[in-house]
């Protein structure tokens, strides 16, 4: 039976957030109704991207609701925001620019945290569509940050981690105590948008 309810999140102590995501070797219809049920999750917490791993689930399966604003920086992420939202299956980054880009990212698994993170401002992105066509594009901006940030999840990687050295001991201080507030509950993860 298909459904489209909201998973949970699992947040920052949660093994499964540190824990490399299997790859996916067949689209079924089980994969297109987990897809669907990540975008659900996804708007429900208002997120703009979403990886399997943050609703419990090790595979290499993102979800991007980047919200359009203007054209996008470059054609290849035009093209993306004009689907959004958009399934990706086994994403990687086949190449990147040397030139960077610095945002500031936040995430549903570390919730109330923000950081500024250095990325690659462009990436070639390669992944699957959930009816099996291959994507190769090309994007900047805040897609490209977006899809680098959900990788990072499906390598078993939070963005706390990458937060530019001027900010690592307040977020790793904040992280920390919010690793340790969900440990006290015996609960990693989070029920309620």
């Amino acid at each position: 039976m298909k459904s489209s309810q909201p998973y949970s999140i699992h947040v920052i102590g949660d093994k499964i957030l540190r824990t490399p995501a299997a790859p996916i070797v067949e689209i079924t219809d089980e994969i297109r109704n987990m897809a669907q049920r990540m975008i659900a999750t996804m708007f429900a917490f208002n997120g703009i991207g979403l990886a399997a791993p943050q609703v419990g689930i090790s595979l290499r399966l993102v979800t991007l609701g980047v919200p359009a604003r203007g054209n996008g920086n470059t054609p290849g992420e035009a093209a993306l925001l004009a689907q959004m939202p958009l399934v990706l299956i086994n994403p990687r980054i086949i190449s990147h620019c040397e030139e960077t880009a610095m945002h500031e990212e936040g995430c549903l698994s570390v919730p109330n945290i923000y950081g500024h993170v250095e990325r690659p401002s462009v990436v070639l992105l390669e992944a699957l569509k959930l009816d099996g066509s291959r994507l190769v594009m090309e994007c900047g901006g805040l897609t490209a940050c977006c899809i680098q940030h959900e990788i990072d999840h499906l390598n078993g990687v939070l963005f706390v981690k990458k937060v530019i050295p001027d900010e690592q001991y307040e977020i790793r201080r904040k992280a920390d105590k919010l690793e340790q507030r969900y440990s006290a509950m015996n609960n990693h993860i989070r029920i309620n948008p």
